[in-house]
């Protein structure tokens, strides 16, 4: 599952509607829908995301997270790498082959870490 996925299967959870009622609602198909929230789909499209947004009423911010959310929720990443350093190209393939293996410890300590490094020297407190 997607964090988009998660999102969604959420939004659907407090609702109190099911993938098929969703999908004519919305005019799309349930299949599409299941495929989204499993990570069998890659990111939806703007279009898509206005009419979830509209279906379940959400307000500006929240509407801005789902979209954020839709943003980081490709399950098929591609990291093109060339032009940088090779330890950057060796790190993307090692990251690849072992992802699966990963905790869920792991991984969020490798957020923290990424979160701080997207932060410039000079911005830290």
């Amino acid at each position: 599952m997607t964090p988009f996925g998660e999102a969604m299967r959420e939004l659907r959870r407090r609702k109190g509607v099911s993938q098929k009622e969703m999908a004519a609602a919305i005019g799309v198909s349930a299949a599409y829908l299941s495929a989204l929230e499993h990570g069998k789909r890659g990111a939806p499209s703007f279009d898509f995301l206005q009419r979830v947004a509209g279906y379940f009423n959400v307000i500006w911010d929240e509407a801005d997270e789902l979209f954020r959310i839709a943003d980081i929720s490709d399950p098929k990443v591609v990291l093109d790498t060339s032009g940088l350093p090779p330890g950057h190209t060796a790190f993307a393939n090692r990251l690849s082959g072992q992802i699966r293996s990963l905790s869920e410890e792991t991984i969020r300590a490798l957020e923290e870490i990424l979160e701080k490094a997207a932060i410039p020297d000079n911005d830290r407190g």
